[in-house]
């Protein structure tokens, strides 16, 4: 029998929050693969358990190279447990590609869940949570951001991002240009730690309080598009291809983006955009 890939999710703040299950789990598991093997002591210190388990790092630098040991200790039919800094392996951190290696040798893979900076983050923004997307930490350079926001701008969706609080206002900003300064949003920081803080309001409003020094852990969540009616007429879809263009959107992604949004077909853009330039 092979062991099974447990992902554990470790609390986002207070240690207190962790569940019996995880206690359970971390003072149990033979193998501990861990994000920071100093944060993972820490949190077993903080909840009273004693690890008997081999603790082995497990990071964004020797992911890949760590799997097929990984993999081995699983074949062995040993357990191995993954536990990352904050909230569930995989999300934003290590261990996507453990389970797809887990996966293709046939070894189960188990959910121990808990705490979440998405989830947390969505549900006290005050923003629509029946649907909504995950979007990570958007692109650090400035043109390549810029262009990710183009493609976003028309998203229904509410939208939770990750973010470094040095780069908090330049991406503010950033969003207010591509969405608008009057788009809804939150800023959510040190979510269930002492000096939890979220601040809501216009993107316009978040970028220039985000001008000061902000730090700590940030998550922001961002309204959907509202609902409008497609653009019909050729001159206009031509000319919403042509803010994409300027912005830095191949011209193929800025019809097909342009498209999706309005609701018309590509071929009716793309004729738009042919006849625009004759």
């Amino acid at each position: 029998m092979t062991g099974t890939l447990v992902l554990a999710a470790a609390p986002i703040g207070r240690a207190g929050d962790a569940s019996a299950r995880l206690r359970e789990a971390l003072a149990d598991a033979p193998v501990i693969a861990a994000e920071d093997t100093r944060r993972l002591r820490r949190l077993a210190a903080d909840l009273g358990v004693e690890l008997t388990a081999r603790v082995v790092s497990y990071n964004d630098v020797n992911e890949q190279a760590r799997a097929a040991g990984l993999v081995e200790e699983l074949l062995a039919g040993r357990d191995v447990l993954v536990i990352t800094d904050a909230g569930m392996p995989g999300v934003s951190d290590p261990g996507y590609r453990l389970v797809r290696a887990a996966l293709a040798e046939g070894a189960p893979v188990s959910v121990l869940p808990g705490p979440s900076a998405v989830t947390t983050a969505l549900v006290v923004s005050g923003l629509p949570t029946d649907r909504f997307c995950f979007e990570g930490f958007p692109p650090r350079k400035p043109g390549e951001r810029a262009r990710r926001f183009a493609a976003l701008a028309g998203e229904p969706r509410t939208m939770v991002f990750f973010e470094s609080p040095r780069r908090l206002g330049a991406t503010l900003a950033a969003m207010a240009d591509a969405f608008g300064a009057d788009r809804p949003a939150a800023v959510c920081r040190e979510l269930t730690k002492t000096y939890e803080e979220v601040r809501r309001g216009t993107l316009g409003e978040l970028a220039a309080w985000a001008e000061g020094r902000v730090l700590g852990e940030i998550t922001v969540v961002v309204g959907g598009a509202p609902e409008r009616a497609g653009l019909t007429d050729p001159a206009e879809l031509a000319a919403a291809v042509a803010v994409r263009e300027e912005a830095g959107t191949p011209r193929k992604q800025a019809i097909a983006d342009v498209a999706r949004e309005n609701g018309a077909p590509k071929r009716v853009v793309y004729d738009a955009v042919v006849k625009a330039r004759k």
